[in-house]
Order: structure tokens, then sequence, then C-alpha cells
């Protein structure tokens, strides 16, 4: 048995009615280029001879009773693809809102936790005679990092690549017997004194670099600093989701122009996009919006390891600033200072919550914190989350259809009503907005506040060329 990450076993047993933990994307693609055509028994073809490259797509979770230590993976020896890679109409005219719509109402629902993590929806029926294939895959087994690995062996590099041959023999393990585990997990559950010591040592060193930080004249951002927008608020289960697009080489230039971060620009555009949401609503704060930004802790040779390795760092967007290009520099300026500081606290870690903890004590964690609706009751920890994910420069295809926009998806939680995921692709930056149902009803007007956003830094930067 393959034993899981502390951080994956955080991801799954902080799951509730409310907060899923699975990452999606959907993609958009051209099916003519498939050579005889789009099929998705082609889909699954491709996709079960490459498997043992992404062998976590074969695993099933394996459970340590009463959650007392945590959880791992063994291969699952009934493994049906049928069960994962599925098939939709999507209602007519198969616009954009109507994909947002039903995507939405698919992300809704929770992973099946008796099979491996994960699901394809293949969506026919888009306008322009596009296909759509909406991937769920559970956070456990995947970040945004190994996911971007992840989508380089699932998908190809050319519509009717060579033959990829047979796969090799799959290999089984025995399924550990539950008496064992129990006792391994009353093991690791004795050791959670001595790790809460060394964890609240950890805070101690930790906490008193963070007030070093707040003594300077700029001091970062932290959690529980966000003011309280409609954005935050009590989640329910229910998603909807919209995108934009914009020209990589076009967010280049801006970054140019004025001398900062691609991520800063990213940011910007996300901050402008925000603004006019809260400005059409009349519900504009007086202090700017706070966005925690995971942050990529993998090295160069573990890339591809299965599960996560992500830190946060929390930054402001600088929403109380209406013109775009103060704002920019604004940002430029809180994200440099975050991340010194997450640095600096990194340098302190010697672990998470998440390993001092066990399995179960998570689990009721997350569900007291919802069951007292503390999302309401208690300051945001931050307003939204906002992750930019580097993609491939170079086109992609499934199936042999290319793949022309990949709009990513992260999960909502801690009463954060919008996640913002961006993707770079070939020549195009794509923006994913999922968003609680009941918290943002009109996502649209997030995503079109993208382009507004873009055409007045893309102004400014025009202005100051000349």
């Amino acid at each position: 048995m393959r034993r899981m990450g502390s951080v994956d076993a955080a991801f799954l047993y902080g799951e509730t009615p409310a907060w899923h933990m699975h990452v999606s994307a959907v993609l958009i693609a051209d099916p003519t280029t498939a050579p005889g055509g789009f099929s998705v028994e082609e889909l699954k073809r491709r996709i079960g001879h490459r498997l043992h490259l992404a062998p976590q797509f074969r695993w099933r979770l394996v459970e340590v009773p009463f959650g007392l230590g945590r959880p791992g993976w063994v291969e699952d020896r009934d493994f049906d693809i049928d069960q994962h890679v599925r098939r939709i109409g999507l209602p007519a005219p198969g616009g954009p809102e109507q994909l947002g719509n039903l995507i939405g109402d698919l992300v809704s629902l929770k992973l099946d936790r008796r099979k491996p993590l994960w699901e394809f929806w293949v969506i026919e029926g888009l306008e322009g005679g596009r296909i759509a294939v909406l991937a769920k895959v559970h956070h456990s087994i995947i970040d945004g990092v190994s996911g971007s690995e992840l989508a380089a062996v699932l998908f190809d590099l050319e519509p009717d690549p060579p033959s990829d041959g047979e796969p090799p023999p799959r290999v089984f393990e025995e399924v550990p017997n539950p008496f064992d585990l129990l006792l391994r997990g009353i093991a690791e559950t004795l050791l959670t004194p001595w790790r809460v010591a060394r964890l609240a040592e950890q805070s101690l060193r930790q906490g008193l670099k963070f007030l070093g930080f707040q003594r300077r004249s700029y001091a970062p951002v932290a959690p529980f600093q966000a003011p309280r927008t409609s954005f935050n608020t009590e989640l329910t289960p229910h998603r909807r989701f919209a995108y934009a697009t914009v020209p990589l080489d076009e967010v280049r230039r801006i970054k140019k122009v004025f001398d900062v971060k691609v991520n800063d620009v990213v940011l910007a555009l996300c901050a402008g996009a925000l603004r006019r949401y809260l400005v059409k609503n009349d519900e504009l704060p007086d202090q700017p919006l706070i966005a925690q930004i995971p942050v990529s802790m993998r090295a160069e040779d573990d890339r591809t390891e299965v599960g996560t390795k992500v830190g946060a760092m929390f930054a402001s967007l600088a929403t109380d600033v209406a013109d775009p290009v103060l704002r920019l520099l604004s940002i430029h300026e809180s994200t440099k200072n975050a991340k010194e500081m997450q640095r600096a606290l990194a340098a302190e870690k010697i672990m998470g919550i998440t390993e001092a903890a066990p399995p179960a004590l998570i689990s009721l964690a997350a569900r007291m914190y919802t069951a007292a609706h503390l999302d309401r009751r208690t300051p945001p920890i931050m307003n939204l989350i906002i992750s930019n994910v580097p993609g491939p420069p170079f086109p992609l295809y499934v199936a042999g259809a290319e793949i022309e926009s990949l709009y990513p998806m992260g999960p909502l939680l801690y009463g954060t009503g919008v996640n913002v995921t961006v993707f770079s692709y070939r020549d195009r930056v794509d923006f994913g907005f999922m968003v609680c149902r009941e918290a943002v009803p009109q996502p649209w007007i997030l995503a079109e506040g993208i382009e507004e956003t873009f055409l007045e830094l893309r102004a400014a930067a025009d202005e100051v060329s000349r």
C-alpha cells in the first residue's frame, strides 16, 4: 500500500458536503483534426493504454479504521475505464453560458470514493461543432504543477501519434488487513502530542518572524485581514463556471513596460474584474481584497511525483485603487513582500498542521467549522484564491482533436466563494472562474471584467511606449 502524504490526506478528510476537494479543467477542442473523426471510444482506448504512465489513475483508496492514521492507495483490481470516461450533450444553443452551467452542475457532484478518484466527461453539442472534455481529479492525487505534467502524458503532440504499443502487465498488491491498519493508526495517534509540541515550537518561531515583518513600513498582508464581501459567505454544494482569455504576448508586453512579473499582470487582471463586479453591485469595500496565492514547493526532480506539494502566500489586490496602472504597481509591491515573507517563514517550517493531526481530527474540525456556520461569523481568511499555472507553448491533441483552449478550476473552501485558476497555453492565457452559485449568481460579469481590464492595461502600455 502506498501511504498518502499528510496534505493529501487533509484534502481527502477535509471534504464536507459543500467543500469539494477535486480540481477540474475543461478543454475545448476542434474534432475536425481527428483522423477519421473524434471518437469517445478512441479516447478511452488511448487513455487506457497510457494509465501506467499516470498510475494514480488506477489507485483505489484504502482508509485506516476510524481515521486514526493516514490512508493509502492500492491498485484497483476492478478498474473499468467506462466508469470514468462518460459522454453528455449540451443544451441548445451550446454557447458559453450553457457550457458553464453544465460544467457547474457536473463539478458540484463529489467523486465516488469506491473507485479511483477521477472522471472525464466528453461534452458534445457546442456551437461551431466543437467538443469539450471536463476532467475532475481529486486534489489528493494531483496539484497544479503535477497536473500540468500529467496533461502531457494523457494528451498527444500530434493528431495521429505512433501507436503506444501494449501497456506493461499490471501488478497488484495485497490490501492490508484492517486490524493491522488499526494498530498502525493507534501507534500514529499516540505520537500526536509530540507532533503538536513540534508544531507549536515551529509556530512560535514563525510568529516571531511574522511580527518582524509587520513592523516594516510596508508590511505584507496576512490571513484574516480581508474585508467581508458577498464572495465570503457560507458555501453551498452548488457551483457555476465562467471563463475568459487574453493574448499571452500582450500580457508579457504589459509586464515588460511596467517592469513587473507576469503573475502580477495576471493578478491585476483579476483585481480589475473583481473591482468591476463589486462596483456594479454597489459593494466595493474601502479595504483592498486579499488573495491567497498557492505556491509550488516542488523541486525539479519531483515535478511528476504523485500528490500535492504546495504552500501559500497572501497578497493585496489593491481593489481600492481606481487607476489600473497604479493598481498593478501596488500588486507588484505586495507580491514582492509576500514572497519574501513566505520564504522566511518556510525556512522555519518543520511540519504542517496536517502532519500533526490525525485525519479523523481534520475531518471533525472541518465539519464543526461548517456546522457552526463560521464562514459567516468570523473574519474572512482571504477573499478568494488565485492560482497561476504555466502550460505548454505548443498545441496538444485529445484523441486527435486539437485543443484550442484549456480552462482550469480550483476548489472552494473556508467561505471563499470564488476561485480563479489561470493557465497559459500556446499564445493565450486562459482564466477559469469557479464560483459558489449562491455567492456569485452572475459569474460571467467576472469573466467579462478580465477583457475590460486587459484593454485598459494594454492602452496604458501603448501610451507609455509612445
